[in-house]
């Protein structure tokens, strides 16, 4: 992890601590009807909201904690917020439930109904509810698991004086989620290891001692950490005497949507350890190309530099965390030296005789790029190096807001040039927001060349006016932005070109603008360069290539991780051609490393940890997941946060920022002899206004516009039949300028798909513009949906609840339309039928 990381969530933490909390929101009937403002999904009136926390039904009432900033519309001073449903639908939001304080920030974690008074925290006439939560401590960062409790019923909170109540002096332990587990008469408590990727299990008789009983993991998809684990059984099949137990698990990121995603093992559990069902994985077998397993060196391929010394490593290397997932005794690990160590390891050409060409990788995440160079500027006029003074105003440049009065900082950046930088870190850390403006000058190059890193939160973040959120350096030119750049969550400096040919002659100025406060909120500049030639990014892959004829023609990098897993290049168009496969390592800084094992040329590709976990959400935006405690008829009802890290601070929604999954409940049901989780949402019943029901459509390569009426919010069922098409399905939010949101199934893949790319306002963040896709079987052949539309997001479900697909979108207004499409062949669209849904608010 780079030192901007650190030092971007330490800044963090001291901001939230000096933020206020504010009282509870204003009426609820004058809000609740803003552009994009979720109508049957829960949202909070205000500000800042992430993962449902203490999901309990008690006395009539279903009660929702959620992680929430009082103060902002990002991520901060994390508390508890609470609101109520009598039916999972209608929801009443109350005034903040545990708030943060000088000394923590309320992290997630869960609530009991502490029937017995085991705690003591109440009385025998008048139980308590009990809230387990992680104190997620301001100074140190040490994170501890902590109690509340309540009297009335979930409306005030007193903290536990003897907290923390479990603390093993961990900055990664987080999460926990508690019940009650009969068989011991004990408390069970399920919390994440985070950057270890396990789970641990805890017991208590009176939830303020606890005592170890085992971990879990690493298991599953480990690229990212592991947060807010569940664990619950559930009949299978229906059949109470057939119990097996779900393992629920959040990663982020190394989701297979990307970002942030929750799996699910299901096994057993036996009051103190869980086991997965899963067996061991086996990839295909095939021609070992190599395996690193000589004791002799690298036999006939060559290596260059120092980064992977004299032979195989036999592990993990002096001054490396562990490393796992190879096959022993021995791997390619180019951290001989650490990270500042380079090199290439390369094979012998070959001819390519099989489909795919399997083999093990891990490392850092830094990809091959086409055209990268080593860094230097381009040959031009330096316009920029910060040399001049040690305040802004030394270098010619205006300064507003928190940088008023400073400078450029001292320090060494990945690829930094010169001693200085413009860095708005300096000097209140991410909380600091402001302007640094150059002099004026005459456009006079046909590029303009800056080195920028910092993070990444684009000019004009959160579709609010000028540049709410952003971490952005502009071009201005008649006060106008005609170009602009942001950095990519890194603390390394990069090239970027802007293209200002148009603009010869003309008066031009260079802002660079701060408005982020929340992680990665500041902004790195080096050195700017007016030239006739565009600047190389600097090539500093830690991948594994193919290279064919002296190109690179596949390419894979790792994950920032030392654990190796699966990658497969599919290769039928290369069968018959001479190739080497290059290790490359030319990254000097953070996780500057590559990994590798086992190349095997088989006639199958190897599936990696990612696409073998099982998800319970394979679309972008499910994560943190928690079911309620004692629910009335014993099911398991289930919410996520329905946003996704890589973007969530900056949706372009407000005053609120994040909502809910609609609920969902679960089940375990045997698909294709495999125990699967099923999902299905809870009725919206209530919500229904008259529906339309339209006739089969045969469609031949074709779109068909459906004339129902159904507003922005709707829910709709639909059964897809592929005859000879290529994809079928529906186009929804459809509207001016092409908009729409397609949800299809495509023959050729096998696969259920949702396509946001034109689905709205997709360019607040470069990874929102996505399609999204998951496996499934079609019955009888055709595919049967279930779909909830609502003005910011759609939820896609196959009617044996085996696939649930969600996924935000942020459409026009206007754009209400649906459509019926068939390409590539002919198709059928059946029984659909489509209802409008009435608003949850007044």
């Amino acid at each position: 992890m780079s030192r901007h990381r650190f030092k971007a969530l330490w800044a963090g933490v001291a901001l939230f601590a000096a933020a206020s909390v504010v009282g509870p929101p204003a009426s609820a009937g004058t809000v609740y009807h803003e552009s994009y403002r979720p109508q049957f999904h829960f949202s909070p009136q205000q500000n800042w909201m992430n993962d449902p926390n203490g999901l309990i039904y008690y006395k009539g009432q279903y009660n929702l904690f959620f992680q929430y900033n009082p103060s902002g519309d990002t991520w901060g001073n994390m508390s508890w917020g609470h609101a109520v449903s009598t039916d999972l639908v209608h929801w009443k939001q109350l005034p903040i439930a545990i708030p943060q304080d000088a000394n923590e920030m309320v992290f997630s974690g869960s609530v009991v109904f502490d029937r017995t008074d085991s705690s003591g925290l109440g009385t025998a006439a008048n139980p308590p509810l009990v809230a387990i939560y992680t104190s997620a401590y301001k100074t140190g960062g040490k994170q501890a698991q902590s109690l509340a409790y309540s009297l009335d019923g979930g409306t005030t909170w007193t903290k536990y004086s003897g907290n923390p109540v479990l603390d093993i002096g961990s900055q990664n332990f987080r999460d926990p989620k508690v019940f009650w587990y009969q068989p011991t008469h004990s408390w069970l408590m399920t919390v994440a290891l985070s950057d270890q990727h396990k789970v641990s299990f805890y017991s208590s008789k009176d939830l303020k001692s606890w005592t170890h009983l085992s971990d879990f993991g690493p298991a599953g998809a480990v690229g990212g950490a592991w947060e807010c684990p569940d664990l619950f059984p559930l009949p299978v099949d229906g059949d109470p005497a057939r119990t097996e137990w779900v393992l629920v698990v959040g990663t982020n990121p190394g989701a297979i949507a990307g970002g942030s995603g929750v799996q699910y093992f299901v096994g057993a559990f036996n009051g103190t350890t869980f086991s997965s069902d899963d067996p061991p994985y086996t990839p295909p077998s095939g021609d070992t190309l190599q395996d690193f397993d000589s004791s002799a060196g690298y036999g006939s391929w060559t290596a260059t530099g120092t980064a992977f010394g004299t032979g195989p490593a036999a592990g993990t290397l002096p001054g490396q965390q562990q490393v796992t997932g190879f096959t022993p005794p021995g791997l390619a690990n180019s951290f001989n030296g650490g990270d500042a160590s380079t090199g290439e390891l390369s094979s012998p050409a070959f001819t390519v005789t099989k489909p795919y060409l399997n083999f093990l990788i891990g490392g850092g995440d830094h990809p091959y790029v086409p055209g990268a160079g080593d860094g230097s500027p381009p040959p031009g006029t330096l316009f920029q190096d910060w040399s001049a003074g040690t305040t802004y105003a030394d270098e010619g440049w205006s300064a507003t807001g928190s940088f008023a009065g400073s400078g450029p900082s001292t320090e060494q950046l990945p690829n930094q040039l010169t001693p200085r930088v413009l860095d708005t870190f300096s000097p209140t850390g991410d909380g600091g927001s402001g302007t640094v403006t150059s002099p004026a000058f005459t456009v006079s190059s046909h590029y303009i060349a800056l080195q920028v890193g910092g993070g990444d939160h684009p000019w004009g973040s959160a579709g609010s006016a000028g540049a709410a959120a952003s971490t952005a350096v502009n071009l201005l030119i008649g006060g106008k932005v005609v170009a602009t750049a942001t950095g990519t969550n890194s603390g390394e400096l990069d090239w970027t070109n802007w293209d200002v040919g148009a603009y010869a002659g003309q008066q031009a100025q260079i802002q660079v603008v701060d408005s982020a406060t929340g992680g990665w909120g500041h902004l790195m500049v080096g050195d700017i360069v007016f030239s006739d030639t565009k600047a190389a990014p600097k090539d500093d892959q830690t991948s594994v290539n193919l290279v064919v004829n002296g190109s690179v023609v596949r390419s894979a990098t790792g994950s920032d991780s030392e654990n190796l897993d699966w990658a497969s290049w599919d290769l039928h168009d290369l069968i018959g051609e001479q190739a080497r496969i290059q290790i490359v390592d030319h990254d000097t800084g953070g996780w500057g490393h590559i990994l590798a094992d086992d190349f095997t040329a088989a006639d199958a590709p190897a599936a990696s940890t990612i696409q073998r976990a099982h998800w319970i959400d394979y679309g972008p935006d499910f994560y943190a997941s928690a079911t309620f405690n004692d629910t009335p008829d014993g099911s398991r009802v289930m919410v996520g946060w329905m946003n996704n890290w890589q973007y969530g601070q900056n949706i372009p929604t407000s005053p609120w920022r994040s909502a809910d999954s609609f609920p969902r409940r679960l089940s375990l049901a045997t698909v294709d002899g495999q125990v699967q989780l099923t999902q299905q949402p809870i009725s919206l019943a209530s919500l229904r206004q008259p529906g339309y029901s339209a006739p089969a459509l045969q469609l031949d390569s074709a779109t068909v516009q459906i004339p129902a009426d159904a507003g922005p919010e709707y829910e709709a069922q639909v059964s897809l039949t592929p005859h000879g098409a290529r994809q079928v399905g529906l186009d929804v939010r459809t509207g001016p300028g092409g908009q729409r949101t397609r949800i299809g199934y495509d023959a050729t893949t096998g696969r259920l798909f949702v396509d946001r790319t034109a689905s709205g306002d997709v360019g607040f963040d470069p990874t929102f513009p996505s399609v999204e896709s998951a496996p499934v079987s079609l019955t009888n052949g055709a595919l049967a949906l279930h779909i909830l539309v609502d003005a910011s997001s759609v939820e896609v479900y196959t009617a044996d609840g085996t696939r649930v697909l969600t996924t935000q979108i942020f459409p026009d207004p206007s754009s209400t339309g649906l459509d019926a499409f068939a390409d590539g062949g002919r198709a059928t669209v059946a029984g659909l039928r489509v209802w409008k849904l009435a608003s949850i608010w007044p």
